[in-house]
Parts: C-alpha cells; structure tokens; sequence
C-alpha cells in the first residue's frame, strides 16, 4: 500500500526528505498525514520521523540552505521550513518514564521503537519518500476498519498523557466506524482513569473539546463519554441526550457544524471557565442561552441578535422541543436582522426623561416588533 497526494509529490515536501536520505539517514512520514492520506482526508500537517539526531537534523537543514528552528529540540523536534511551509522532523523516541504529560524520553534508532510511545494504531503508520507504508504494529487493519484503539496496553498509555482520554472520543467521532461502535478496551480504561482529566490545562481540554465537536456527528462520541463518567468528569451538568437531535436538524437545514452551538445543547455550567473559552466564544455561548430563555419569535431573534446567533437559537430550541423549527424562519431572521428600529430616545424628549425615558422607549420598540417591523415613525409617535 502507498500513500499519495499533492502534499506528498510537493517539490518541498520531497526536498526534506532528500535532506536527510541523501546524508544516508531514514526519514518517514508518520502519523496524521499519512492516516488521512490514507483516509482521503485532506493533510495539514507534515510530521516526519528520522533516525538522525536533533542536531544533525539541523546541521544537514541549514547546510541545504533551509530555515531550521529548534521547536522542541531537547524532545528531538526541529522543524523545517521548506515552500513557506513548516515540516516538524522529530528523531525515533522511546519512553524511559512517563508520568502525565511529561515524559523521560531517550532517542532510539528505529520506527518501531517510535511506533510503541504513540497513542493510537491509526496513529503509528509510517510511509517512505517514495509512498511505501511502514506498519510496524499492524495498525492497518485498524485503521481500514476505522477502529480507533489504544497501543498496546490501554491503561499505560492514558496515564502516560490523560489527554489520551479525550483524544479517544475525539478521534473515534472524526475517523470510527459508527455502526461499529466504539473500542470496549479503550473505553473501559478511560473510565477506569477518568479521574486523571482533573490534573489537564484547561487550555488543553478546551482545544480537544472543541475538536471533538466539531466533527460531522460526535453524537456517538459523547454519548460514549457520558456513559463512561468523562463526561461529567469534564462538563459538569452536562447531558448527552439532546445533542443527536440538534445533528439532525443541523444537517436537514444545511447548517455547518459548530462546537459552541453544540456546547450550548449539552447543557451544564461553567463551560466558558472550565475550557478557557475566548472572549467571542464565551459571548456566543452566553447570547444563546439569553435567545433561548426569550422564548421569542424568530423574527424578533434575528432582530436581537443578528442572523447566526438567531438561526442557532432556533435550531437549539427546536431540538430541545424534539419538534421542527417553524416553517420559513429563516426568512424570519433575516427579515428581524435587516430590520431597523425608527425611533430615539430623542424623539420623546423632553417630555419624558430617565428610567420613564428608557421605558418608554422600550414598550415603543415591543409594539414595533410585534408589528412585525412594519409601524413607522409616525405610527409609535401618534
């Protein structure tokens, strides 16, 4: 089997490699561009593995007149910049003890001593220059069958790193096999270790989160997770339940995926704290929740919170209803949202002034919408 693509056959990609194989060393692509090549998913990154050291890496890279920047140098990273592109070259490692995410690592000299510190069998597929895969623990089969598993021991590698845990349903919502269902082993150690996700950044468990739901349908996923107890371990209050029905309505509505919208379904509290959302992502969360408390028409959601935030807050209602959205919201929203308001606070003035002022004006505005946009000036004024 080989690996292809334009990624692969790109005069830059080939030229790192030529770098180290012409000074008669290894170099191998590995993990996730040779899984989604593989896949016919598209390639972002280009990892590739060698047996030359960090130095020597960046000794050959700078003599072919290449940038090299010791990104992780001590861990055995350098990466190479080749086409304006980055290309992380990372010397084969070995394990020499792990504890959470850090790790004793010592350099060692082949892909399948490298393979053994990896996380999952889809994982740890390696391809030559020429596209020959290099499968040294049979992760093929796995990876046909889209069956995301654990190297080795289940156990020792979540400890090794408990983001692993999250990884596991993250990746099984992006490249599993659903009506295969999700790996027995490797769920069962993540709920055996699912106390391990208290000693994670929330940076880092945040960035996974918002990975996993951001895939076409994780509703497998995190049902998955909610059995096992990671779930609550990582979103507390949070239910799984309602999440497949807010996937179906996405897709009947052509609705792109969106991991905030899909946040908002799971329900809970202290997501924006415990992911360390950013400021817009917190803002989009909270602005949900206040559409979705309105109860309000879709109309005056569009008017209120602009035409994504109102057709998110539909489809969240609808799927907590377990009903349809009403016919024709969309044209709803956008009639709200390109909707202006005709009146000031200067046009009452001076008649009226502070809060009779502010209320007023906002009983003006209530008649206006229930209207449906069409009062004019003159109408609120009479």
């Amino acid at each position: 089997m080989r690996v292809s693509g334009e990624w692969f056959f790109a005069d830059h990609t080939q030229a790192v490699c030529a770098v180290l194989t012409d000074a008669g060393h290894r170099a191998l692509f590995v993990g996730g561009c040779v899984r989604n090549a593989l896949l016919g998913a598209p390639v972002t990154d280009i990892d590739i593995a060698t047996d030359a050291r960090p130095e020597r890496v960046m000794e050959l890279a700078e003599g072919a007149g290449l940038k090299a920047i010791p990104t992780g140098f001590d861990h055995g990273t350098v990466t190479i910049v080749a086409g304006h592109l980055p290309h992380e070259v990372t010397t084969f490692r070995r394990d020499v003890e792990t504890f959470g995410r850090h790790a004793v690592v010592a350099f060692a000299d082949t892909a399948e001593e490298d393979a053994h510190r990896r996380d999952f069998t889809m994982n740890a597929l390696y391809a030559t220059p020429d596209g020959r895969v290099v499968d040294p623990l049979n992760g093929l089969p796995d990876l046909r069958a889209r069956r995301v598993r654990f190297i080795d021991d289940a156990g020792a590698r979540i400890r090794e790193d408990y983001l692993r845990i999250l990884r596991f349903f993250r990746f099984h919502a992006w490249y599993g096999d659903p009506d295969a269902g999700i790996d027995a082993e490797g769920l069962a150690a993540c709920s055996a270790n699912s106390a391990g996700i208290e000693t994670l950044s929330k940076e880092r468990v945040g960035a996974e989160i918002k990975k996993l739901l951001s895939a076409p349908d994780p509703s497998q996923s995190v049902a998955a997770m909610a059995q096992s107890g990671v779930l609550a371990r990582t979103l507390h209050g949070a239910e799984a339940r309602l999440l497949p029905v807010l996937v179906h309505l996405e897709g009947a509505h052509g609705v792109a995926p969106n991991p905030i919208r899909r946040l908002s379904i799971l329900g809970g509290e202290d997501h924006a704290d415990r992911l360390r959302l950013s400021k817009a992502e917190a803002r989009k969360l909270d602005r949900l929740r206040q559409a979705m408390a309105m109860d309000a028409a879709p109309a005056a959601l569009g008017y209120r919170f602009g035409v994504e935030d109102a057709r998110d807050a539909v489809l969240l209602t609808a799927a907590a209803l377990g009903a349809p959205p009403p016919s024709g919201f969309m044209a709803d929203i956008e009639t709200g949202a390109a909707a202006a308001f005709p009146l000031s606070a200067r046009d009452l003035m001076p008649g009226l002034s502070g809060p009779a002022l502010g209320d007023r004006l906002k009983a003006l505005e209530a008649r206006w919408i229930a209207s449906g946009f069409t009062l004019t000036r003159e109408d609120l004024l009479d």
